[in-house]
């Protein structure tokens, strides 16, 4: 019996503690031999995907219980430099990943900064983190210390914040319940404009809105979910344009959730029904390219809501980039269900080989 014991321990601490990753080829989309714009990097699921994976008996015995810190559904995030913030709609909590670090942690609170039902999320250059909370029916606001600082809005005005965006000294709230954009004023925290309000399919109007983004100009874009379209403001709240439309064709919309804009005016549109993400050009809306996808694999996606764009933590993913692409930033999408719960991509230039032309149909 006791070689018995011996034998599954030496086999554990040995043969299982540290066993063969299997050797993917790089995924592109589009794939090759098309000129790749973005590549899969990689996906954070739990604690072990930061850092070193537990070895010895403990992964031979317990496998996934190894790493007691997972994420569930991703709904909102936001990064900082050696940071990435997730709202996780399961833990009901903001999930802390420290990638200098290699930890997974929670935002600490205190009780007058208690996080209820978190959903959107927005990281400001001076570090503070802005939370919309539909359970408190408020933006929560903490500093780079996890303190927390202040809140913007109550149950009495605020009915569904769903998503939270800032620019200079405007916070700007989308609220799902009552079809409106609030617009709070930084310093005051009072309300200085709402923009919709009206429930319809015209130009401003909105039906369930649900995610937001503003762009480096102070233009303001909004998933009008219902609507399957995604509506354009100016820094005013004015009017600008709608791209999208409900469909099953490209360019069009099922489910339309997370929005994010990169620094060359591409608006970045998740899909939950499609399970993919579009990208369009802001001025043209014209569509440019989609990725993601229902596929079982690498870079493929299940019921996706959040998406982000980094700038500023390419090191911490550079290692898994394919040596003939140079990337430019990462973009991260949540996926609600499945085994990747974050996935990282990285969009950039192919600076391989020259790749054959391909021929117009």
């Amino acid at each position: 019996m006791k070689k018995i014991i011996f034998f599954l321990i030496v086999l554990a601490v040995t043969g299982c503690a540290t066993p063969k990753q299997e050797t993917l080829q790089s995924v592109f989309f589009p794939p090759l031999p098309q000129t790749p714009k973005l590549q899969f990097l990689f996906s954070i699921s739990d604690e072990t995907d930061l850092g070193e994976k537990p070895g010895g008996l403990a992964e031979y015995l317990y496998g996934e219980m190894a790493s007691k810190k997972r994420l569930g559904r991703p709904i909102g995030i936001a990064s900082l430099k050696g940071r990435i913030y997730v709202a996780d709609k399961t833990r009901q909590q903001i999930v802390y990943l420290d990638l200098k670090n290699k930890k997974m942690t929670f935002l600490k609170t205190n009780e007058e900064g208690t996080i209820d039902n978190p959903f959107g999320i927005w990281a400001t250059e001076d570090g503070y983190i802005y939370i919309a909370d539909i359970g408190r029916n408020q933006v929560l606001v903490y500093d780079n210390n996890d303190k927390y600082i202040k809140a913007y809005g109550d149950a009495d005005l605020l009915g569904k914040p769903l998503d939270v965006a800032v620019y200079q000294k405007r916070v700007y709230v989308v609220d799902q319940k009552k079809n409106t954009i609030y617009v709070f004023d930084k310093d005051s925290g009072k309300v200085i404009q709402e923009i919709g309000g009206v429930v319809g399919s015209g130009d401003g109007e909105f039906y369930r809105p649900s995610y937001l983004t503003v762009d480096n100009e102070g233009n303001l874009y909004v998933s009008d979910s219902f609507n399957f379209r995604v509506q354009v403001f100016d820094p005013e709240g004015n009017f600008v344009k709608t791209f999208g439309q409900a469909g099953d064709t490209l360019g069009s919309f099922a489910r339309p959730k997370g929005l994010a804009i990169d620094r060359d005016d591409h608006i970045y549109a998740v899909d939950t029904a499609f399970e993919n993400v579009q990208i369009f050009d802001v001025n043209s809306t014209d569509l440019l390219l989609y990725f993601g996808g229902s596929q079982i694999g690498p870079g493929s996606m299940q019921m996706p809501h959040g998406i982000h764009i980094d700038y500023e933590n390419i090191e911490y993913f550079q290692k898994y980039a394919d040596k003939n692409f140079k990337i430019e930033y990462l973009v991260y999408v949540g996926n609600t269900l499945g085994f990747r719960k974050l996935n990282v991509y990285g969009f950039g230039e192919w600076i391989g080989p020259a790749l054959p032309k391909m021929r117009q149909k």
